[in-house]
């Protein structure tokens, strides 16, 4: 049997060799094999998932190509992430290949990360370290517009247990809530202390957007332009979900034109992106970290765990046994 670890060269710099040692534990006789994926290599890496039982990654995109140079062999894809929009799951469905993800092992630091891109959107440090550090000024008044949490309305998108956390932790600041999530039961935000409210007002009484939707393709580029040209507080805009959710063109837009007040941002479109010519970077407004928000020791291994033992089951026939089956 043989197993394939693959993703871009920054999502496999984690200890690899505790996932392969726990797929030998589990599978023994399995061969697990490695391939670092590269936007320009999809030939290569085609011919070494056509030889694939089963498949564990994050970020490569498995469309037709992929799914049928695999078909017949192939049994299993584990997404190591809670997001599973890379795949064409219909597709999946016909080569009868299962698709599984994992859900709850990094709520905490999602929700952590959230607060503090935040704050420092709030407080304008990504301004003021320049100032101090890149100008050697020492002056309070060369920010503006800053305005105090509380009182101030923050706008989630999806709320899931990363919005759920998000929020608790907003509300101790003493942060107004408004939610859309139209499969959120109204008890459920009633319990959660939040109002529950349509994209339109989310969008125009926000002082502070956060995303945290799942990626569907009914949020394809949810955030566009008419969205950015709706906020009519000038909010600060955070996305630590996916960056298929925003349109970059739209977003970039809304900076120049002061649509809105800035950004903070741990995803982009592109898991590789061009970063010395991409249109959020190099702006004193926005703070960009590396898809970074789910990251910590803990939450790692819990990551690699979970993952593992998806594939796991599903090779061995115990498919009820993992996370969840997708398909």
């Amino acid at each position: 049997m043989n197993i394939l670890i693959s993703d871009y060269k920054e999502t496999l710099k984690r200890d690899l060799g505790y996932e392969i040692e726990l797929l030998q534990k589990e599978l023994p006789g399995c061969q697990v094999n490695t391939y670092v994926y590269r936007d320009d290599s999809r030939d290569e890496f085609l011919k070494i998932l056509s030889e694939t039982d089963g498949l564990l990654t994050a970020f490569i995109h498995l469309g037709p190509d992929a799914l049928n140079a695999a078909a017949g062999r192939l049994k299993c894809v584990s997404f190591n992430s809670t997001g599973y929009n890379f795949i064409d799951l219909e597709q999946a469905s016909a080569h009868n290949v299962l698709v599984c993800h994992i859900k709850e092992y990094c709520t905490q630091e999602v929700a952590e990360h959230t607060m503090a891109l935040l704050l420092a959107l709030a407080r304008d440090l990504k301004h003021y370290d320049r100032d101090t550090d890149g100008r050697n000024l020492w002056s309070y008044t060369t920010a503006s517009d800053l305005i105090r949490l509380e009182g101030s309305t923050l706008s989630i998108f999806g709320f899931g247990k990363i919005g759920h956390a998000v929020a608790k932790r907003a509300q101790a600041f003493g942060m107004r809530i408004l939610v859309v999530d139209p499969y959120l039961p109204a008890e459920a935000a009633e319990k959660a202390g939040v109002t529950m409210t349509d994209k339109e007002t989310a969008l125009r009484e926000a002082d502070f957007v956060s995303n945290h939707m799942a990626q569907t393709k009914e949020n394809h580029l949810y955030f566009d332009e008419a969205a950015f040209r709706a906020m009519e507080r000038h909010p600060a805009f955070i996305n630590v979900s996916r960056g298929e959710a925003v349109d970059e063109a739209a977003l970039a837009k809304a900076l120049d034109e002061k649509w809105i007040r800035s950004a903070g941002l741990d995803v982009l479109v592109s898991e590789s992106p061009d970063l010395v010519h991409h249109p959020l970077n190099h702006r004193e407004n926005v703070i960009l970290t590396p898809h970074a928000a789910f990251y910590s020791k803990t939450s790692i291994r819990e990551l690699q765990r979970l993952s593992v033992m998806n594939l796991v089951y599903c090779l061995r026939g115990e498919k009820e046994k993992a996370f969840r089956c997708i398909n």
